[in-house]
C-alpha cells in the first residue's frame, strides 16, 4: 500500500454550493495563499478542522479528515480534549511528522505512515521533572509538560507517531512544510474529525455540522476557509450528545 485514501472526495465547486446555501461565510484561497494562512492560524493557537481530498479508510486520521493543532502549544493537549472532542483533559494526542524529519524528535528512523508505530521522544528534548513537580499528584502531574512538544508527549514519554510523506499526501506534507518554515517544527498534533462517540466526518456536511458544535477556531474544506467568528449559530440543532452512545 502506498496510502489509506480510498473514500469520498469532494470538489471545490461542490463544497461552495453547500456553503453558499447554508449561507455560511469563507474565503477561497489558492495553494501557496491558504498553506501560509492556515500555518498562520495554527502557529497563532488556533484549533483547526482539515478536510482534504479523499477520506481515510480505516480507523485513523491521516490528514484528510483531521483536526490539528500547535504540538509547543502547553494548553493544546486539554483545549483540545476538553473543548473539541469532549473526553478527559489527559488523553494522549498523535504527532504528524514531516518523514525527513522523524528522526529529530523520536527515537525512530522509520516509515510509520498509518499511525502505528510507539517511540519516545527524543532525550534531548525531555523535560524532567522538579522536585516539586514530582511531588504533585492526578491531574496536576498529568499537566505538567515532559518535552519541547508536550501536546504529543505521553505520560511515559512517547508518542505514537505518523509520518508523512510527500508522494503519498502531498497537501498534509505541504503544510507541515510551511508550519515548519513559520515556526521551525516540522510536527502537528493529528486527531480525528470528530467528537467523542461520533464516526469520522466524511463530507463537507458532517464537516461543518462537527466545526459549528464545537469551538474549533477555524475550518477548511479544500480551499475555503472558514473562521467560527464569522459563522452564525446552527439553526434548529440538537446536543450532538444525544445523537451518539458514548463510551
Amino acid at each position: 500500500m502506498h496510502g489509506a485514501f480510498l473514500g469520498p472526495a469532494f470538489s471545490n465547486e461542490e463544497i461552495e454550493s453547500f456553503l453558499t446555501k447554508q449561507g455560511a461565510p469563507y474565503v477561497r484561497l489558492p495553494d501557496d495563499a491558504l498553506l501560509e494562512r492556515v500555518a498562520e492560524e495554527l502557529a497563532a493557537g488556533k484549533v483547526m478542522g482539515w478536510f482534504q481530498g479523499r477520506m481515510e479508510f480505516g480507523p485513523r486520521a491521516l490528514g484528510g479528515r483531521s483536526i490539528l493543532g500547535d504540538t509547543h502549544n502547553r494548553t493544546m493537549q486539554s483545549v483540545m480534549n476538553l473543548k473539541i472532542k469532549y473526553r478527559e483533559s489527559f488523553r494522549p494526542f498523535a504527532p504528524s511528522v514531516l518523514r525527513e524529519r522523524v528522526a529529530e524528535y523520536f527515537d525512530l528512523d522509520t516509515e510509520s505512515p498509518y499511525m502505528l508505530l510507539v517511540a519516545p521522544v527524543l532525550e534531548k528534548r525531555l523535560t524532567l521533572l522538579t522536585k516539586e513537580q514530582q511531588r504533585l499528584w492526578g491531574i496536576e502531574l498529568l499537566n505538567v509538560p515532559r518535552s519541547d512538544i508536550p501536546a504529543v508527549t505521553h505520560l511515559d514519554y512517547s508518542a505514537r507517531i505518523q509520518t508523512v510523506q510527500e508522494e503519498t499526501n502531498p497537501r498534509y506534507y505541504r503544510l507541515l512544510q510551511a508550519f515548519e518554515a513559520k515556526t521551525g517544527c516540522g510536527v502537528l498534533v493529528n486527531t480525528s474529525f470528530n467528537v467523542r462517540g461520533e464516526p469520522i466526518v466524511g463530507s463537507p456536511q458532517d464537516a461543518y455540522r462537527c466545526f459549528m458544535r464545537t469551538e474549533m477556531d477555524v475550518l477548511v474544506l479544500e480551499n475555503c476557509l472558514l473562521q467560527k467568528a464569522d459563522q452564525k449559530a446552527l439553526l434548529g440543532d440538537t446536543d450532538w450528545r444525544k445523537e451518539f452512545e458514548l463510551e
